[in-house]
């Protein structure tokens, strides 16, 4: 794959809105099953660490606990939700269901494919993200205006997460090789991004190489506008979003076209 490859978004015509909205209309039918994957498990970690958890924490940069965990919950199940989405749910259509290989008899071409999916993995995601919000903010937690940028560099993230698990399912033999990259890429950000406390508290270099994860700039990005508004530092972990989103996006497009034509 060439440099320009990961730089050029190829040309393409209005099929990917098509196969987005096959998704959204199975998941209209199927909306129950997901529920709790896509809702009520993010909710039982924002009251078991949240408000449970958080009652033994002490005020952290003047914040309470919650106000802290809250921003890095958002980030970390649009994250979840997105990239589970785009590995498990894109490689059953790419193989055991050949959903891809079907929409491939129609017009539609293997670039809107690939697109198609990940957008609709990404806004997977971002419905779990606007579903925690929501019930959010009836404790008290969303009491800014500053909750609807935020909400766009969450979309960011979810687009940006959906694009790595494409490039993850293009690599996939079977269902066993995305326990390499839960366990070795996003338990570890999940863990280490400054989700459930300050990075600076991380020993050594390590807190260095947490701005490595994709995770630690969104969380970065939303907990400080959140909190303190716009500011230089919550511009440039948004811009290093949008960068490695494109490029995730252009090379999950290539991939996954290299896959569908083989």
């Amino acid at each position: 794959m060439k440099f320009v490859d990961m730089i050029r978004t190829p040309k393409m015509n209005s099929g990917f809105l098509r196969v987005w909205s096959r998704n959204f209309l199975y998941f209209r039918k199927t909306w129950t099953v997901s529920l709790f994957w896509v809702l009520l498990e993010p909710l039982m970690y924002l009251g078991a660490i949240g408000f449970g958890l958080g009652t033994f924490v002490a005020n952290i940069g003047g914040h309470s606990y919650i106000d802290f965990f809250f921003p890095g919950l958002l980030c970390s199940t649009g994250m979840m939700v997105a990239f589970f989405e785009g590995t498990y749910g894109g490689f059953t259509k790419l193989t055991h269901q050949r959903t891809y290989a079907t929409i491939m008899l129609t017009r539609i071409g293997p670039e809107e494919i690939a697109l198609g999916e990940l957008l609709w993995a990404g806004t997977k995601g971002y419905f779990s993200v606007i579903g925690v919000a929501f019930v959010a903010s009836f404790f008290g937690l969303i009491d800014t205006w500053r909750i609807l940028p935020a909400l766009l560099i969450l979309l960011l993230l979810c687009w940006l997460f959906a694009s790595l698990a494409m490039i993850m399912t293009s690599y996939a033999r079977n269902y066993d090789s995305f326990i390499y990259s839960t366990s070795g890429f996003i338990v570890p950000m999940s863990l280490f991004s400054g989700t459930y406390f300050p990075i600076d508290q991380l020993p050594g270099g390590l807190k260095y190489v947490a701005y490595l994860f994709p995770l630690t700039h969104a969380v970065q990005a939303v907990r400080g506008l959140l909190q303190e508004g716009f500011t230089m530092a919550v511009g440039i972990h948004t811009l290093v979003l949008l960068i490695a989103g494109v490029l995730a996006m252009n090379i999950a497009i290539y991939r996954i076209r290299g896959k569908l034509l083989k």
